[in-house]
């Protein structure tokens, strides 16, 4: 057995907020945003860079997919200096029992288990009364208690709960042993005076509160999730349960980098919520804030969900001024119109780091600079990249770096692999494109078509090589830098039955870039339809907790 997550980590009743990363569980139910093991495995290692409290892995019981995800987290990220491992699980035996073996190779596991606490949920979904819960929880928090000393409890929907029938769920809960009570918001409903409130009202009416960690977990389908977990805070809760770039289901969770920032910016004004000094300059999370930007890039990659030019902390416009007022002030004093440096999230000045005489060993360097750490195999394919980009480009920058890297460490099965593309376009003539594509029997097929532009060219003539069905429901086009010799990055969805597949590519030529994310989102395509079987718990009758 495990010690206890108080004892392992000395945070008692914490003076600091605890960040609790659910990107690899809650965020993956993004349609769209299915990863593969060895993606979330990158994912993780960058959270833990990070420095998150708690990784929330997946929901090991759902598929052997997410079981295997779960494990591999926790034997290669879990170490005793890491975060927290955690699996989610149903309030069920055989939920609990997976997690408690996925995660096993954990220094430090934890089992989130949950049951539904609203009349609506019980009624409709458990099917269930409210007797029948309150004798479920104790029995299975123990239960999760003989497997980790570290068990978080959750009434799902408690935003919409009967408080009185919640204090008493929380109660048990705390007594069977558990160390953090979740407080989720399931369908974004609350606003940050009656999600505080309801903090409150736990703090108040629950007698043994004080023996776990209050925790919250909300979704944004009102625009109000950052907001009422800051307002939670106020009120007592010392860990936030969020995702990077706030993905998730519907409308997504609360944004990471927006909480962090938030609680960054704004310490003096959060420092007596957490009994300190008003002007105290001490951290309130242990988040290196310098690698968010990296890691809302990785995570926005890997998923293939853009990140809005106008998203808080983390879009393309977050520190870009255009107004002359503004640019003429900025100019003057950074403060006038910045409440926070760019740098402190982990924007470099666009500079040229390397050139087309680079050699491999500078190339390493700068990256590991950048704080990617590539595979002898990442490495040699990245490098072979870097100087077909600079045989291009006169200027090589960190972006230009940052799309390469992120391009090549993908961990998406080369079933399919793209050897030739050549299109000819105007407007006097129909656009035509020819492509060779090498099978995974190794076999070089061309084919040619005609589309309504080149980019339509491209994939119709893919589709008549590689013959897999789909539906193309979204193609998106990025600069990575400015300037007419550009990296381009091309994030395209499609669809498959009620799967959605999502695809990546960069390079200078946006053709090429639009023929590689295609094939990246037929060769995860290709590769679920190969394993026939469903690629996460949105797909099946498991339906995990939001």
């Amino acid at each position: 057995m495990s010690t206890s997550p108080n004892a392992q980590s000395g945070i008692g009743q914490p003076d600091r907020i605890l960040i609790f990363d659910t990107t690899l569980r809650d965020g993956e139910q993004s349609p769209g945003a299915t990863l593969n093991v060895d993606e979330k495995l990158t994912i993780a290692r960058q959270l833990a860079r990070l420095g998150v409290d708690v990784i929330e892995a997946g929901f090991p019981f759902a598929s052997p997919g997410d079981f295997e995800a779960v494990s591999k987290i926790a034997a290669e990220v879990g170490s005793e200096d890491g975060p927290i491992i955690c699996g989610l699980a149903r309030a069920t035996q055989q939920d609990i029992k997976a997690a408690a073996d996925a995660l096993k190779p954990a220094a430090k596991p934890r089992i989130h288990t949950f049951i539904a606490a609203s009349d609506i949920h019980l009624e409709y979904k458990l099917k269930k009364t409210r007797a029948e819960v309150l004798e479920i929880v104790p029995e299975m928090v123990s239960y999760a208690k003989s497997f980790v000393n570290d068990v978080e409890f959750s009434p799902e929907d408690a935003g919409r709960s009967d408080p009185e029938f919640l204090y008493e769920m929380l109660e048990r809960a705390i007594a069977a042993g558990a160390t953090t009570i979740n407080i989720p918001d399931t369908v974004g409903y609350l606003t940050p005076s009656e999600f505080g409130a309801l903090i409150k009202g736990i703090k108040e009416n629950v007698p043994n509160i004080d023996q776990a960690i209050i925790s919250v977990h909300g979704h944004n389908d009102l625009g109000m999730a950052v907001a009422n977990f800051l307002e939670a805070v106020k009120n007592g809760a010392r860990q936030l349960e969020c995702t990077i770039n706030g993905i998730g289901e519907r409308a997504g969770n609360a944004a990471l980098e927006e909480l962090v920032m938030a609680l960054y910016v704004r310490r003096q004004y959060f420092n007596p919520f957490l009994g300190r000094p008003a002007e105290s300059e001490a951290p309130l999370t242990h988040i290196d804030t310098r690698q968010l930007y990296k890691t809302s890039r990785l995570v926005s990659n890997l998923t293939g969900m853009l990140v809005q030019p106008n998203k808080a902390i983390v879009g393309a416009n977050a520190f870009a001024h255009e107004s002359g007022i503004h640019q003429d002030g900025v100019l003057k004093h950074k403060r006038t119109y910045e409440i926070m440096d760019a740098q402190s999230i982990g924007l470099t000045d666009n500079q040229i780091v390397l050139g087309k005489h680079s050699g491999r060993n500078a190339f390493r360097t700068r990256l590991r600079e950048l704080g990617y750490e590539l595979s002898e195999q990442e490495l040699n394919r990245a490098f072979l990249r870097f100087k077909d980009v600079a045989d291009k480009k006169k200027e090589i920058t960190d972006w230009d770096l940052e799309a390469i890297a992120n391009d090549e460490t993908q961990q998406v099965p080369e079933l399919f692999k793209l050897e030739h593309v050549q299109v000819s376009c105007g407007d006097h003539s129909r656009p035509t494109a020819t492509v060779t594509v090498r099978t995974p029997a190794g076999e070089e097929l061309t084919d040619a078509a005609i589309g309504t532009g080149p980019v339509d060219a491209v994939y119709k003539a893919i589709n008549r090589v590689v013959s897999i069905p789909n539906q193309l429901i979204e193609f998106s086009v990025q600069s990575v830098t400015a300037g007419i010799d550009a990296m381009g990055e091309v994030t395209i969805r499609l669809k498959y039955g009620d799967r959605i597949f999502s695809g990546h590519g960069a390079n200078t030529d946006i053709i090429v870039a639009s023929a590689q994310a295609y094939l990246n989102a037929l060769n995860r395509l290709s590769a679920s339809l190969q394993k026939g079987e469903a690629l996460h718990p949105q797909h099946s009758d498991v339906q995990p907790v939001s």
